[in-house]
């Protein structure tokens, strides 16, 4: 059987769906070398969402300002205290989460790590949320692997040079995806099935598609790996 393979960037915290795909792949190509992407509906690399009583509000990590098309694994993080605000904003909206006690000093944790870019921010607060979920993945970085092109055509050459033949692919992806490469390279796309997981919050009607943190806070680790894993 072919390894299913999934590409995508080291975004911050990411949401459920991004876990998700894990659990249906063998190896994630991370795109540590993608454009660096602010101000946008795309740009999920250095900032993603939590609830508080007001309703969503962006949790983002403080960078300096990078050139236009420098690639993430090249974005420094910032001097300011973000890393303190972030945590505020956290302790502030989650203390009366019914899992803040068993978290919080884990996101403390995560906060202190000693990054100097984003790149490697990210990926720590990928594998601080993995753990908990209970899902591990291979992994290779694609700044590693010299692949050429562009959108679909890098694409391919990436799993060609993992030797992949399948390649698992988010919904997002759909407005910009052209067939023919992957066909002509004999490469199967499957695109990811996720239907978002209801789940108890705080405050108020359940707002989905927020950073993982949301469920490890109201759910805990044992019940967040259940939640996951129950996902059609």
């Amino acid at each position: 059987m072919a390894r299913t393979v999934v590409i995508h960037q080291p975004d911050f915290l990411p949401y459920l769906g991004f876990f998700h795909r894990f659990l249906q792949a063998d190896l994630w190509v991370v795109l540590d070398n993608a454009q660096f992407v602010t101000g946008t509906s795309r740009s999920w690399m250095n900032r993603d969402i939590i609830k508080t009583p007001q309703g969503e509000r962006w949790l983002t990590v403080g960078v300096r300002k990078p050139k236009l098309g420098t690639p993430i694994n090249e974005v420094l993080l910032a001097d300011s205290p973000w890393r303190k605000d972030n945590q505020n904003l956290i302790r502030n909206n989650y203390r009366n989460a019914p899992f803040f006690k068993e978290i919080m000093p884990l996101i403390e944790e995560l906060y202190a790590s000693p990054c100097e870019r984003l790149a490697a921010f990210n990926l720590k607060s990928i594998d601080f949320l993995a753990e908990r979920l209970g899902i591990r993945i291979e992994r290779v970085m694609a700044s590693a692997l010299g692949a050429v092109g562009k959108n679909n055509e890098l694409l391919v050459d990436i799993l060609q040079k993992t030797g992949s033949r399948r390649y698992l692919s988010g919904l997002g992806a759909k407005g910009y995806f052209d067939p023919a490469p992957f066909a002509a390279a004999g490469i199967e796309v499957v695109w990811q099935q996720f239907n978002h997981p209801v789940y108890p919050q705080l405050h108020g009607e359940f707002i989905p598609y927020l950073s993982s943190i949301d469920l490890l806070f109201n759910c805990g680790i044992d019940g967040a790996r259940h939640i996951i894993r129950s996902i059609g």
